[in-house]
Parts: C-alpha cells; structure tokens; sequence
C-alpha cells in the first residue's frame, strides 16, 4: 500500500457523462491507498457559452456538437462503463431532457462551504440521482430531498439554491476555472500537474505519485 496523503484538485459538471467515470476512477485509484486523497472540489460550466443573459441555457446555440460528436461520446461512455464496472450507469438518452446542473452547483457550492465534511456524500448523492436514477438534478424539489437523504437541512438548500449572491459566486468560480486553464472536464490537479477525462486509475495514481 502507498503511505501518503495529500489534496487532489478535481474539476467538475454534474452532467458530464465522464465526470461521473472519472470519479470512479477516483476511487478505484483511492483503494491502492492507505488514507484517502481529500478531493478540493471546484465547479465548472461546460455549457456556459450557451447560457442567455438570464442564466438559461439556449439549446438553439451551436456549440460545434453535432450527432457525429455524440455518438463518438457515446461509444466512449459505454466503453468506459465497462472498463471502471459502471454497469449501474444511464445511458445518456435515458436522462431527463436538457438537465441543467447549475442548481446543483449551487447547492453543492453551498454545502461544500457551511458543510464540508458531509459535502462528500452529497455530491456522491448528485451524482447518483442523475446517473444512476435518472432525476432531474436541476429541480430544487430533487435537491432538497437529496439533502434531507444526507442528513441535511432541505429547506435550507431551496434557500441556499435561490440567493443571488450565492450564484453570483458560483459564475465566480467557473470563470476563474477558465482563467486558469481549464477547458474541459474531468480536469484532475495534483501538485501543478494535471490530467483531463476520465482517465485510468493507474493514471491517476501516477499523476499523484510524480511518477
């Protein structure tokens, strides 16, 4: 077993396909270990350049993902729900349609800031609502019940979901996701050095061991 510990920095968006993978990956990479990586979630907009001017996405943008891009993520999703024993994960067609994660953010945000040490779980749990049960993260009334589920306070998340400032914030942390760097996500930092996707657990052991 590898005797250290550390902070392992993790970008991420909710409806990522390969977040989600990525995160087993994680943990599949936490098992070759004898303490646990602490992860320093930050969040990330993958659709941020769709967004309108009051904060909703715009399906009608064109983004350059056309049915060629989503088959490709398709045939690699299902290759990598193999790969990391995934089998429980959704299809991407079987999510509810045009989910927005920025919701969950928030919320994640919020926990993650007042609540650290019951934030893991709930972002587990956020993950599993969309991915493995096919909710929509997006409705405040899925959020609520999640927290509750993780013995957090749901009201207080409906409340946390609909400040301003506290959204504000978030946009905050996605552009300074952008100034520094980040393009895509999973993005994985360790020590300065970084890795992108739902890359291999032996890869992310490297990443972490400098190796």
């Amino acid at each position: 077993m590898v005797e250290n510990s550390g902070q392992i920095t993790v970008y991420t968006d909710y409806v990522c396909p390969f977040c989600y993978l990525g995160r087993q990956s994680l943990e599949e990479c936490q098992e070759t270990r004898d303490r646990d990586l602490e992860i320093d979630w930050q969040p990330f907009d993958l659709r941020s350049q769709k967004r309108g001017p009051d904060g909703e996405i715009d399906h009608s943008v064109d983004d350059g993902k056309d049915e060629a891009y989503f088959d490709q993520v398709r045939q690699n999703v299902a290759r990598l729900k193999e790969e990391y024993d995934a089998d429980e994960m959704l299809d991407l067609d079987d999510l509810p349609e045009n989910v927005d994660s920025f919701e969950a953010q928030v919320a994640s945000f919020y926990v993650n800031e007042k609540y650290p040490e019951q934030w893991l779980a709930f972002d587990e749990a956020i993950f599993e609502a969309l991915w493995i049960e096919g909710q929509d993260i997006g409705d405040v009334d899925v959020l609520a019940a999640i927290a509750d589920e993780c013995g957090l306070d749901g009201g207080e998340i409906r409340t946390a979901v609909a400040d301003e400032q506290l959204r504000d914030r978030l946009r905050d942390q996605f552009a300074e996701a952008q100034q520094n760097g980040v393009t895509g996500v999973p993005t994985f930092v360790y020590d300065g050095y970084g890795a992108r996707g739902a890359v291999p657990p032996e890869q992310l052991e490297r990443l972490v061991e400098g190796t």
